[in-house]
């Protein structure tokens, strides 16, 4: 709820102007271990989003604080990832990052900043836009098959106009949390953290394995998507059948680091779904053999 709360505020405060809410405060009961990361993951997500979206990461985060299986470290990775899921990459993300590199590097003049140029599918582009906008787009491309068109676009700062182009799409930043991707990536970093709980509950050794599942999913573009879909793949192919009770998988992290060792950037995913089959045979298999021993 304290999440959800965080994030009708920062709503509010978006559609009004700035948000110029104060900055977080360190959960209380965080382990000293912890505390630098924490802290770090505040300061990545104001210059991100803002303080009240800091604020959203600070409450996600206290929901692990104190609980039962979490150490310093585990809570501290869970931070860590939490941070850099929070803070995807768009192109709103990389016109900041560009805009940084060139604001630092401003007293060195002979340094001649590189060109980056991404590329992106079509429609993740189109997923930036407040949904209003980009759902009818969406829609029009699936029809005409252009969702999955690439799109290279130049990040520059090597002239005025590229610089005042990055401004403009930085400050794109205010309607980020309308957009139909942040609506994907906020259910995402939810389900995520929710197997991390029900592994606790179900299968504690395996929540390290877990947490560590968010490292599966970068960047942007092709490699993004294929790291999403195979984040799903392995998340509902083997731990949320574990956890339901349906799949007789009695260890879910070696399950998982298997699956994980056979994914390949192949948008079939054809080996990743035959080793997650060969690991639910077996599972089934020794489960029935133990229901007849």
């Amino acid at each position: 709820m304290a999440s959800v709360l965080s994030s009708l505020r920062y709503l509010l405060a978006d559609f009004i102007g700035d948000d110029d809410a104060a900055p977080p405060f360190l959960p209380d009961g965080l382990p000293e271990g912890a505390t630098s990361v924490v802290s770090e993951g505040i300061h990545r997500l104001i210059d991100y989003q803002g303080p009240s979206y800091a604020q959203l990461y600070v409450d996600r985060v206290r929901r692990f604080v104190g609980q039962p299986g979490v150490d310093d470290a585990m809570l501290g990775e869970i931070a860590r990832l939490m941070a850099v899921r929070m803070s995807y990459q768009d192109p709103i993300r990389i016109a900041q990052l560009k805009l940084a590199e060139f604001e630092t590097g401003a007293g060195t003049p002979r340094v001649r900043p590189a060109d980056e140029i991404a590329k992106f599918r079509l429609d993740e582009l189109i997923g930036a836009l407040p949904k209003a906008v980009a759902e009818p787009m969406l829609d029009a491309l699936e029809w005409v098959g252009w969702t999955h068109k690439p799109v290279s676009i130049r990040f520059s700062t090597r002239s005025r106009w590229g610089i005042r182009r990055l401004k403009i799409e930085a400050g794109l930043r205010r309607w980020r949390l309308f957009s139909v991707r942040y609506v994907k990536e906020r259910a995402w970093v939810e389900r995520w953290l929710h197997m991390i709980g029900r592994s606790l509950v179900k299968q504690p050794k395996a929540a390290a394995a877990m947490v560590q599942t968010a490292d599966i999913i970068d960047g942007y573009g092709d490699a993004y998507r294929q790291g999403l879909a195979d984040w799903h793949a392995i998340i509902d192919g083997l731990a949320k059948p574990t956890f339901d009770g349906v799949l007789p998988l009695a260890d879910v992290a070696a399950a998982v680091a298997e699956a994980r060792a056979a994914a390949l950037p192949d948008p079939r995913q054809a080996a990743l779904k035959r080793t997650i089959a060969e690991i639910r045979t077996r599972a089934l298999s020794a489960g029935t053999d133990a229901a007849a021993g």
